[in-house]
């Protein structure tokens, strides 16, 4: 178990596999585990990062509240800290999208591609202008009890509600189908199951409570701030992109998901079937959308 302290903060970061660097980033709440079933897949044929971001799996609380700018740094200096100083592909899922894409506007040298899974996507934000009321509410709900009696329990309905498979992770067709690589893969990997007691020892906790409140009341703002990135810093030129989006029945969804797409001059996917948790439901669209990029 590897830590690096970064702004004074322990971050919990596991490194595995070899070859070009890619950098998994989860969604709002989600720890390091829930990219278990995409791991295999890419392991071979990349050094696959993952980190949790402060108030998230086994990292220390934050120290300042999250911004657009302050989470696209945070992933450079993971990377540095691991001492993987060349370019990267970012992998960010729901909220960490925006991490990523502002990653590759703030650090162009250090992207070699952005991968946004199912990714948050706003036009006309609203931010908070205050973080008080979810820092009160994290302290009531804490001094109450509430994570250690149902942390895990609240974990686990929200992964069913996210997945079509009810949180048990599908296996897919693997990245063989669309490699050519000479190392033998598994085409069918087993299920991955997360340990529940590594779902016990984070959720039961009363630090990822307080940050992912945290973290969803600054939401508009780093929503307001990546648009504003988005007219002072472009994308490196030809940067490849792939948003890679769960529509789910939902046309509006898609819509905002294809609009994504064109706005960035990305390469557009659904993911189907799958909710929200694409790394879940369809490990294999995650890997195979790392691995075609250039």
């Amino acid at each position: 178990m590897t830590f690096v302290r970064i702004g004074g903060v322990p971050h919990h970061v596991v490194t595995e596999g070899s070859g070009p660097v890619c950098v998994l980033s989860a969604g709002l709440g989600m720890s390091w585990f829930d990219w278990d079933p995409v791991v295999p897949h890419l392991a071979p044929y990349r050094t696959v990062v993952r980190f949790d971001r402060p108030g998230h799996g086994l990292s220390a609380p934050a120290a300042v509240p999250p911004t657009a700018a302050g989470e696209a740094d945070r992933i450079a200096a993971v990377l540095d800290a691991l001492g993987l100083l060349g370019p990267a592909v970012v992998v960010g899922h729901s909220i960490a999208g925006f991490h990523a894409e502002a990653f590759a506007r703030l650090h162009p040298d250090r992207a070699a591609g952005l991968v946004l899974v199912d990714s948050s996507a706003e036009e006309d934000p609203r931010p908070s202008r205050t973080t008080v009321p979810a820092r009160v509410l994290g302290a009531v709900l804490c001094a109450a009890g509430l994570p250690a009696a149902l942390g895990p329990a609240v974990r686990d309905l929200a992964v069913r509600a996210a997945t079509v498979r009810g949180g048990t992770p599908r296996p897919g067709p693997g990245p063989a189908s669309v490699r050519t690589d000479p190392a033998p893969v598994r085409t069918d990997p087993a299920p991955v199951r997360t340990d529940p007691a590594l779902v016990r020892r984070v959720y039961r906790t009363s630090r990822v409570l307080r940050g992912t409140l945290l973290e969803n009341a600054r939401y508009g703002a780093v929503a307001a701030e990546l648009l504003a990135l988005r007219d002072e810093h472009p994308l490196p030129p030809g940067l490849p992109v792939t948003v890679l989006a769960a529509p789910d029945g939902s046309a509006r969804w898609e819509r905002r998901q294809r609009a994504l797409a064109r706005r960035l001059g990305a390469r557009y996917e659904a993911a189907e079937p799958s909710g929200h948790l694409v790394m879940r439901d369809r490990p294999d669209a995650v890997a195979r959308a790392v691995l075609e990029q250039p």
